[in-house]
């Protein structure tokens, strides 16, 4: 189980590898999940994440556009990472263009057929009343707890390829499938999502991908395009 200690030297290596990227890249889009838990209060945010969020202002002050999708763990994103590190935050699927290619992105949670308890208490909990009465709750209460239970659920996963449950039952690869088929302008060449917490790189036919990013907390990888292919990367810091 991560500590203080392993979790400090995580937030070096993300750190590192933004500072490194920030040598050639035109935008960074951060898929969701983040944070193990993020809420804003009127005057108060979760203490931590210093160097991350400094190496994030960084690359905004720098003029490299920041995009946040917030996750399932982060899903209380306010205005301050907007208005504190200039940070786009975009909290529905959006495309973008690679090149002459489609990109679709978006967290992942939600989407698909299925999982309707989630859809459900998502809803409940991005509703106005829910994070006013979060709202009242002392900081020292309410974060300590969603902290606790959103790092037991994050750590609960094993991130391994063979929980992968294959095409006829993962959610975001008939999300894809189902989207290609209904899509009547220019179908994405990817779909690049974060939410499974797995590395996957699917074929859809026809040359197109469903991407996960897998997560940082047992490995490092990131998805880079170069101006003709996206590839899938793990980052390796110099020691």
């Amino acid at each position: 189980m991560p500590d203080i200690v392993r979790s400090l030297e995580r937030e070096k290596s993300i750190v590192s590898w933004l500072q490194t990227i920030s040598k050639d890249a035109s935008a960074v889009y951060l898929l969701g999940d983040v944070f193990d838990f993020w809420f804003e209060y009127k005057t108060v945010v979760p203490k931590g994440f210093v160097r991350f969020l400094g190496a994030v202002s960084q690359l905004t002050d720098s003029g490299i556009p920041v995009y946040l999708f917030p996750g399932n763990h982060d899903l209380w994103v306010g205005n301050y990472l907007e208005t504190e590190c200039g940070v786009t935050v975009v909290k529905e699927a959006t495309t973008i263009h690679l090149g002459d290619e489609i990109c679709f992105l978006h967290h992942g949670d939600g989407l698909g057929p299925g999982d309707a308890a989630y859809k459900w208490l998502k809803k409940v909990f991005l509703s106005k009343i829910a994070q006013r009465v979060f709202a009242m709750i002392h900081p020292r209460i309410g974060v300590t707890f969603a902290q606790k239970i959103s790092k037991k659920s994050r750590l609960s996963q094993n991130p391994r390829e063979d929980n992968y449950l294959g095409d006829s039952k993962e959610h975001l690869t008939l999300f894809c499938k189902n989207y290609l088929e209904s899509c009547k302008t220019q179908k994405p060449k990817y779909f690049i999502f974060g939410h499974r917490h797995l590395l996957l790189d699917i074929d859809l036919g026809d040359g197109r991908r469903y991407i996960n990013l897998g997560e940082w907390l047992h490995g490092s990888q990131y998805a880079e395009y170069d101006g003709v292919e996206l590839k899938l990367k793990t980052w390796l810091p110099k020691v």
